[in-house]
């Protein structure tokens, strides 16, 4: 996803000038990708709907989990990265969010309301970049002036629809009258229905009603193909021009049955998809048994830059592969559908994020991770639980919450009040996060394993997995009690209590863990690998229970206004720990201009520039995570220009 905001000449001129230098000076490229994914009732075990999306940008930045009361009619939704706006003529719905910290948006506390739930069960994952071909873009270029963008998708979906055909209508007609400065994929869902919303260009866009018996898999391709009815109004709602304009413009594409191919009318082809979206791809379809084969299907490739230098390793298919597929086997559990967001290729031979450098779907520049669980049929304030996880997906758990009833949120999340400094802490076994931060705590736990994946992470990951289990099971013994509740009363209460219950257990667990793993980094003796004091090592399961359902169901509060500091964990199983000398205070890092740049196209690759700037993610001074790969060596080039030019182009956020 990107975002910009206009800043003016002399503001335009400092960062071009500090930008371009340190262009030149950051040859080496990194991938920033969303990933989202679609599993079908037909194909899971519990007979369920799922669906979600990974977001990427950079390895420590702060999202937040809150709540949108609902307004009254005339409440106007805006946007940063373009001067979009929208006036309700009706009351708002109150919806819950994960948005990113107001520092990284001059103040703003609405940036970006990327998945959610309303008071009507209306849900919302948004937004998975893609792009268009050039065809597209000559003929119906993106309006960056006052289209809606990803600032603004979620907001007014949840805030607007009593159900997700009016949401997919709505934000057609959006588009129809002020364009879109975005192209993105966009899940809509609630108890009966799930839409896959697609921007095509500035005024065209398609939706299709997904199917039960399908999953699907998409890291920012605009192009992977599907067969859909334009004519279909009951499983496709589209612009009205979709396919006339191109047939206008003469750049429509066929099928050799004669039949109108939207995807690659608009999107990229298959040259200019980098290999970084398709390792993603071929790794999602090993982990659900839909296996691409090497030396047919795809090869494993390396990209160099001008002088040869080897830049990128990644897949590269022989043909456009599908949107929609079907798995190799069903009965998928909610923990696999979870774990897929950590997928990092394991059993990938050459795709392995491991051992091979490629990048990968749990890739170390998460940022969120959403997936939706959804009973057809239930009633819309309890058909849908969101299982959401505020780091990365490698080495994080995902709390459960029935969102579309939820007026409080849990004080352990923390707020867009708290301090977003410590993402760019370096050395977190000393340098500790705010107390009651989750969000921060899973960050943590995420860097030390990122940072010593060899002595931390396997036992880490072992110990998270039996905590999602846990959480998994418990939430069976709270759902029924949350399905045998009758009137929206009880069941608010059931679900502000049961958010609060799961977002405190997986805390303190989790907050207990991470200080094991910091005694153990600071002791040294890495001989022997970690283990957590509370993992059994031959059960793989935890020896001290969550007490998650107990608290949920229990009589009395269980999670006070102001949480206390978690107890401390006993010794873990490790070497003693010696006395360490204190750690010297870091120096206070300058305050940094808090401007906002424009946008460039957009690929799956970028120049990763670190910096401590408060106003970037992850030490990424970008707009947009990827640029096409063929201009990985003419980017220096162009960052010269952007110096004697005096302007800028620069990334800020592209999440894709």
């Amino acid at each position: 996803m990107r975002k910009t905001h206009p800043v003016n000449a002399l503001k335009k001129l400092g960062i071009g000038l500090a930008f371009g230098a340190a262009t030149i000076m950051s040859m080496p490229t990194s991938a920033l990708a969303c990933t989202q994914m679609y599993m079908g009732k037909d194909l899971t075990a519990d007979g369920n709907t799922y669906y979600g999306r990974a977001e990427d940008f950079g390895a420590r930045y702060l999202k937040h989990f809150g709540i949108e009361s609902a307004h009254e009619a005339g409440f106007t939704y805006s946007s940063n990265e373009s001067a979009f706006e929208y006036t309700s003529n009706k009351p708002t719905y109150r919806y819950s969010y994960v948005r990113d910290h107001p520092s990284n948006w001059e103040g703003h506390t609405d940036a970006y309301s990327e998945a959610g739930i309303n008071e009507k069960g209306v849900s919302c994952s948004a937004t998975l970049s893609t792009s268009y071909n050039e065809d597209a873009k000559a003929a119906d270029p993106i309006d960056e002036a006052t289209g809606i963008g990803e600032y603004s998708y979620g907001s007014v979906i949840l805030g607007q629809s009593a159900n997700a055909r009016e949401g997919v209508e709505l934000l057609g007609s959006l588009i129809d009258e002020q364009g879109t400065c975005t192209n993105d994929q966009i899940i809509i869902a609630d108890n009966n229905e799930t839409w896959l919303f697609a921007t095509l260009s500035a005024h065209q866009w398609i939706a299709m009603k997904l199917a039960d018996d399908v999953a699907s898999l998409n890291p920012n391709i605009g192009s992977l193909n599907y067969d859909v009815d334009l004519n279909d109004t009951e499983n496709c709602l589209h612009s009205k021009d979709i396919e006339s304009m191109p047939v206008e413009k003469g750049f429509a594409k066929y099928s050799a049955d004669g039949k109108f191919d939207v995807a690659q009318t608009y999107g990229e082809s298959l040259a200019d998809s980098g290999v970084n979206q398709w390792s993603r791809y071929v790794q999602g379809r090993h982990y659900f048994a839909s296996q691409l084969t090497e030396g047919t299907d795809y090869e494993i490739k390396t990209i160099t830059d001008k002088d040869g230098k080897p830049v990128q390793k990644g897949a590269m298919v022989s043909e456009i592969q599908p949107l929609f597929f079907k798995p190799g086997k069903s009965g998928w559990s909610t923990f696999e559908l979870i774990r897929a967001f950590g997928n990092r290729g394991e059993n990938v031979p050459g795709l392995n994020a491991n051992t091979d450098g490629v990048y990968c779907i749990g890739s170390e520049r998460n940022t969120e991770i959403n997936l939706f669980q959804i009973r057809r049929g239930y009633d819309p304030e309890v058909a849908t639980i969101q299982w959401e996880m505020l780091s990365r997906a490698a080495y994080s758990v995902a709390i459960p919450l029935y969102s579309a009833l939820i007026t409080e949120v849990s004080p352990y999340f923390s707020d867009q009040t708290v301090s977003f400094d410590h993402c760019n802490a370096k050395d977190v076994v000393y340098n500790e996060e705010p107390e009651n931060s989750i969000n921060y705590v899973l960050m943590d736990i995420s860097s030390l394993c990122f940072e010593n994946p060899d002595t931390l992470g396997t036992s880490v990951r072992t110990y998270l997995d039996a905590l999602q289990n846990e959480l998994i099971e418990q939430n069976k013994e709270v759902d029924a009690a949350m399905l045998a509740e009758t009137t929206t009363e009880g069941r608010t209460a059931l679900a502000n209590k049961a958010g609060k219950a799961a977002t405190e257990n997986t805390y303190k667990k989790c907050k207990a863990l991470l200080q094991e793993m910091r005694a153990y980094q600071k002791a040294g003796n890495f001989d022997e690998r970690f283990t957590p004091s509370d993992l059994n090592t031959e059960t793989k399961g935890l020896k001290e229970s969550i007490t998650y359902a107990k608290d949920a169901l229990a009589t009395d509060p269980v999670t006070p206004d102001q949480p206390g500091t978690p107890e401390q964990p006993g010794k873990p199983e490790q070497p003693g720990t010696p006395d360490q000398p204190s750690k010297p205070e870091q120096p206070a890092k300058p305050e940094q201009p808090a401007t906002k740049p424009e946008k460039p196209g957009k690929s799956d690759t970028t120049t990763t520039v670190t910096t401590n700037k408060t106003n970037t993610k992850g030490g990424l001074p970008t707009t947009g995570d990827r640029f096409d790969g063929r201009m990985v060596a003419a980017f220096a080039i162009a960052g010269v220009a952007v110096i004697s030019a005096g302007g800028y182009t620069l990334y800020r956020r592209n999440k894709e």
